[in-house]
């Protein structure tokens, strides 16, 4: 009996201890001080609406919603080593995406009970974006080591317009100079031939993007900034 008590304990103590001590993949990798490689994935895009303090006097609009819609980013990735558990990454992305702004008009402006008139405002952006990030990986185990992240993103809206064509009016004008900050949280997997990294991110706007045009869209508006989700998988 003893001699089973025995064998049962130290067949569960080699189990325990080949899954905690596997093979890693890719030794090496964190001492090299720079990596290459690329980025895709899948985003969010909406709005931060703040209204403006004479909102409830505006005698057209009477509400503003704003829906997200799904786009995707790529581009390629350059990390450098700072130290052992930090690095700094660059980037060169393309995002692509939709956000719809729905004003709800009063039919009659002598009451809200008279119905709204929803105007939607289908407002598309092409992101050329150089996040500038700062990363800081835990300890690794294994072949995977979970990091946080977080640094600057100055962006232009490719896609922002000085003109809006009359068959599109109504709709508002966003200033193509979008800078952000970021912050997000992924895991590296050290792969037998490379890493790859699972990550995601959210990215909020610092400026007013909306340009007034005199209009009840743009005066009932006192800050409107971008925000988006991003998740993102390098492959370095």
């Amino acid at each position: 009996m003893r001699k089973l008590l025995l064998f049962l304990i130290l067949f569960i103590s080699y189990q325990g201890f080949s899954q905690r001590e596997q093979l890693k993949n890719l030794p090496n990798y964190d001492k090299k001080w720079v990596h290459f490689g690329f980025t895709v994935g899948l985003n969010t895009m909406d709005f931060d609406i703040q209204k403006s303090a004479d909102f409830l006097n505006n005698n057209e609009v009477y509400a503003i919603e704003n829906t997200r819609q799904v786009g995707f980013h790529i581009g390629p990735i350059s990390s450098f080593r700072i130290s052992d558990y930090l690095e700094f990454r660059a980037l060169i992305t393309l995002s692509f995406g939709q956000r719809d702004l729905t004003y709800w008009r009063l039919k009659d402006t002598l009451s809200p009970a008279d119905g709204l008139s929803p105007q939607v405002m289908k407002i598309a952006s092409t992101f050329l974006e150089f996040p500038l990030l700062l990363k800081y990986k835990a300890v690794r185990i294994n072949n995977y080591a979970p990091y946080v992240i977080a640094g600057f993103n100055p962006k232009y809206d490719l896609a922002a317009r000085k003109k809006i064509k009359p068959e599109e009016m109504p709709k508002v004008r966003l200033d193509n100079f979008d800078p952000s900050y970021e912050l997000g949280f992924g895991i590296d997997f050290y792969l037998e031939y490379f890493r790859l990294s699972a990550e995601l991110k959210y990215s909020a706007g610092i400026r007013n993007i909306l340009i007034p045009d005199g209009t009840n869209y743009t005066n009932s508006v006192d800050k409107l900034s971008s925000r988006m989700i991003m998740f993102s998988l390098h492959f370095e």
